[in-house]
C-alpha cells in the first residue's frame, strides 16, 4: 500500500501545529522535518512539539545532519521524541552536503567519501547507543570514548532507521541496515551549495535500486523504499507542465513524467504512474512538501481518503 510523509517547517506555532493535526487526520504516515542548522527550526524540537498534539503520526528529523551531529546527541534527540510522542519517533539520517553547515561549526566540508565515511560511522553509533550499548569509535571522521545513552530509554524496542541518499555505498549499506531508504535522487551539490544536480532518469534509478537490492541480500524484510517528490502538479497537460522542468533539469519530457521524484498529470495518471513506480522500482512510499498537501489529498491516496475495501 502506498503511504505518504509530509516534509515541513514551522512558521509559528499555531500554523505549525494545525499542519500536525491536518496531515494526521488527513492519513499521511508521517511528518518530517528537515535539519539545516542556521537556516531552518531544529526538527527536534519541531516534531516535540507536534507530538503534544498528535497520537498515531511517525516523527521524523529528514535528514539529520551527520556531518555536523554527534551521534550522543542524535540518540539522546530520537530517545526523547520517542518518550514525548509515546513511540512515534523514527530517526532519519543523511551525509549532509551545505558547505556553510561545516564551516558553521569551525570544519570544512568532506569530500564525497568523507561525507559518506561520517555518515555511516555515525549511523552504526546512534544504533548502537539506541541499543543501549556503549560506544567507543576512533576513526578519521568520528572520535568517541565510552558513550552511552542511560536516559532517557526509547519507548520502541527499536528506533525505525531511515537513511537518505542517492549515493551508491550509502545506498548499499540501507539496504543491509535501515528500515526505510529515502531515495532522494539528488547528485552533485552546485556551486551555490544548495541546489543539485538530479539523478532522476531511468537507467540513474535503476542503479540505485540495484545498490539497495545488493545491500539488502541476505535480509528476510528488504527495506521499504521511498522517493522524496520535488514537484507536484494536478494537471490536464501533463506533457506542458514537465516541459517546463525538462530543459532545466536536463532530461526529456518523457524521463520526467517517469520519475519518481515528481507527480505530474490528472489524477488518474499520477495513479497510475505510482503503480509503474512500484511495479518496476519496488516504491511504496513517497515524501511531499507541504506546498503539495492539497494536492495528495486530492487524490484519494492518503489513508483517511482511501475507498474502504
Amino acid at each position: 500500500m502506498t503511504t505518504f510523509a509530509l516534509q515541513a517547517v514551522p512558521d509559528d506555532a499555531a500554523s505549525w501545529l494545525a499542519l500536525a493535526r491536518r496531515a494526521e487526520a488527513a492519513g499521511f504516515d508521517a511528518l518530517y522535518s528537515p535539519d539545516h542548522p542556521g537556516s531552518c527550526a531544529a526538527p527536534s524540537v519541531a516534531l516535540a512539539a507536534a507530538a503534544a498534539v498528535t497520537e498515531r503520526i511517525g516523527l521524523c528529523a529528514y535528514v539529520s545532519h551527520a556531518g555536523v551531529r554527534e551521534p550522543i546527541h542524535l540518540a539522546a534527540d530520537a530517545a526523547t521524541l520517542d518518550v514525548v510522542s509515546g513511540g512515534r519517533a523514527r530517526l532519519g539520517l543523511g551525509a549532509g552536503h551545505t558547505p556553510a553547515e561545516w564551516r558553521a561549526i569551525g570544519r570544512e566540508r568532506p569530500g564525497v567519501d568523507g561525507r559518506v565515511d561520517r555518515c555511516l560511522a555515525v549511523a552504526e553509533a546512534t544504533r548502537a547507543l539506541l541499543a543501549g550499548d556503549t560506544v567507543t569509535v576512533h576513526e578519521a571522521g568520528l572520535d568517541m570514548h565510552e558513550a552511552h545513552l542511560a536516559k532517557p530509554r526509547p519507548v520502541q524496542e527499536r528506533i525505525p532507521l531511515l537513511l537518505g541518499t542517492a549515493n551508491s555505498r550509502m545506498l548499499r549499506w540501507a539496504g543491509e541496515h535501515a528500515d526505510i531508504v529515502g531515495l532522494s535522487g539528488l547528485g552533485r551539490t552546485l556551486e551555490d551549495g544548495h541546489r543539485h544536480e538530479v539523478r532522476w532518469r531511468p537507467d540513474q534509478i535503476d542503479h540505485q535500486i540495484e545498490r539497495v537490492t545488493a545491500g539488502a541480500a541476505g535480509r528476510d524484510t528488504p527495506p521499504a523504499l521511498e522517493a522524496l517528490v520535488q514537484i507536484v502538479a494536478v494537471t490536464d497537460d501533463a506533457e506542458a507542465e514537465a516541459a517546463t522542468h525538462a530543459e532545466r533539469l536536463g532530461m526529456t519530457v518523457a524521463d520526467v513524467l517517469a520519475a519518481p521524484f515528481v507527480l505530474i498529470g490528472t489524477p488518474a495518471e499520477i495513479r497510475a504512474a505510482i503503480e509503474r513506480h512500484e511495479k518496476r522500482w519496488g516504491i511504496t512510499r513517497y515524501a511531499v512538501r507541504v506546498a503539495a498537501v492539497d494536492a495528495i489529498e486530492s487524490l484519494g491516496l492518503l489513508a483517511a481518503t482511501r475507498p474502504s475495501p
